[in-house]
Parts: structure tokens; sequence; C-alpha cells
């Protein structure tokens, strides 16, 4: 194995995103893009076909990160769905990690419906004992007619199977949903709908975001024509109310402090979803100042 480019740095190629609470991890992009990459409100990755990293550059950020990142103690591999990568080349990047990062205490990743599927329960066990202590999933919504309309490529019952089969192999899990995705016209289906999905999934945490729309998207495209019409500040925050209201946990973290929403919501559920909704209802009312436009983003 040639080591040679160990000290160029790492090896990013293309936009790099990871989720906020991965912002002091050590990034190690293992996949560049997405192997969906059809969904039509994200422009993430159109820049990249989907590959997977070879095994020399891989550990050659390994082997740069164990010599200039040494106070890090988190891991998150990148791009979108690093979960894809076969079990045994998986396992051979979980166990380099471990090798010469021994002071990191977790590794956590993106994956969506189909690399879960492609993993066994066994195999998802194996990934946790070798360090895989998190896995981030973009559920967006619960109501199958706007997932399929957005080409999400799989039916919210599939998605809430492949939530469960995350948690059951003792994984965190970690899940993301769209405000203002399906539209003004089914804004309150869309919420009921993925807090329903939520309940059934009930996972550790759930963050949700406001759609921002992005130039060159097919969701962009729809709405230079008029085909689709975002809900205004107050139907996003009556949105966010009625998903909260159908979201019932056995103890998970619910939170919207992400940059693109208009009210910063944190609350442990079951037990905070009243102080939640009085929040959400104060902001409605005009008690609470919502964030300004110019200060919203990705």
């Amino acid at each position: 194995m040639n080591y040679a480019l160990e000290d160029e740095g790492m090896h990013y190629e293309g936009q790099c995103i990871r989720p906020p609470s991965e912002a002091y991890s050590i990034l190690l992009q293992v996949t560049l893009g997405c192997s969906h990459n059809k969904c039509t409100f994200c422009g993430t990755y159109k820049d990249k076909r989907f590959t997977i990293k070879d095994d020399n550059t891989i550990l050659s950020d390994i082997l740069f990160a164990a010599k200039y990142m040494k106070r890090q103690d988190k891991v998150f591999l990148m791009d979108g769905d690093a979960l894809i990568i076969p079990q045994k080349r998986l396992v051979w990047i979980l166990d380099r990690i471990r090798e010469h990062l021994p002071w990191v205490k977790r590794v956590g990743a993106y994956a969506n419906t189909k690399g879960i599927k492609m993993k066994s329960p066994e195999d998802l066990r194996v990934l946790r004992e070798k360090g895989l202590g998190i896995l981030f999933l973009g559920v967006e919504t619960g109501d199958d007619q706007t997932r399929k309309k957005i080409n999400k490529g799989s039916t919210a019952a599939q998605c809430i199977e492949m939530g469960r089969k995350v948690i059951d192999a003792g994984i965190k899990l970690s899940v993301t949903v769209l405000l203002g995705i399906a539209g003004k016209e089914r804004s309150m289906v869309h919420a009921k709908a993925t807090g329903e999905l939520l309940s059934a999934m009930d996972p550790n945490y759930i963050g949700a975001l406001t759609v921002m729309l992005i130039p060159g998207t097919p969701l962009w495209e729809e709405y230079q024509r008029g085909e689709f019409e975002l809900p205004d500040e107050m139907g996003i925050l009556k949105e966010l109310r009625e998903m909260i209201y159908h979201t019932h946990l056995t103890q998970g973290l619910f939170f919207s402090n992400h940059a693109s929403n208009y009210l910063p919501v944190k609350a442990r559920l079951p037990r905070g979803k009243q102080e939640a909704l009085d929040q959400i209802d104060a902001a409605l009312n005009g008690r609470i100042q919502l964030r300004q436009e110019w200060m919203r983003g990705l």
C-alpha cells in the first residue's frame, strides 16, 4: 500500500456537507455524491457522479487525521450515503479508523433507505461494534403523495421499516424532516402524516428544516412555472405545530434550530411537547419574533 498521499492533506472533492451536530468531527470523504441523487429539492450533489473513493486515498486521509486532528473525537463519513459502501469495504474503513484514530469515540454517516436495505441486521450490528454510532436519514415527509412527487424513491412504510432496522441494531438514528416540502396545498396533510411516521419510527433525534428553493433543481423549476407554492411564515409555523402535535416519541429530541427555520424550537419528547406547542402559539400570536428572511440559509 502506498501512503505517499498522506502529507498532501485531506482529499476533499466538490461541495461537502455534514449535519450540524458533526461540526467538530473529522470529515472523512469516503464516497463522492449520492447514490440516489434524484430528490427534486436537492442540488447538493448535482456536480458529482456517485463513486466510492479508493482505499489508498481513504487511508491517506485517515493517516493525515492521525497526525493533525488528535483533538477531534468523532468522525463523519461523507458524502451522501456512505452506508451503501459494500460491507467488507466499510468494515475495512472502520477498522482503519479504530487502528489509527484510537481516541475517536463515534463514527457517523448519512444513510438512505436503499443503503439500509442492503445491510442485514447482522451487518448493522457488526458496523455498530466497529464504531458506527449514529446514522442520519433524510425522512422529509410521511405523506406518500409528496414522497412520490419529490422522488424520494421509497414509501413512508419502507422508510419506517428501515429506520426501525437501524435502531434495532443499536445504532442511534437522527432524521430530518422538511417543512414546506408539500407546498401550500398539502401542508397540513404532510405535517400530520410526518408526525405519524416519526411516531412509528421513534428515532433518537428529529431535525426540522424549512425548504429553501435552490435554482437549477426540479422543485425550483416547478416554483418558477407556478406549480409549487411555499407556505408563508405563518403557514410554516402551523405546519411545524401540527407535526409536533402528531409526533409521539418514547424519548427523543425534536429541534428546529437549523438556519433555514423561522423559529428555533428544541423539545425533549414527550415531556417537552406542550412547552414547544406553547412556544409556537406565542410566535403565531406575534409574541415571539421570527428569524428574519436575510438571516435564513442552508
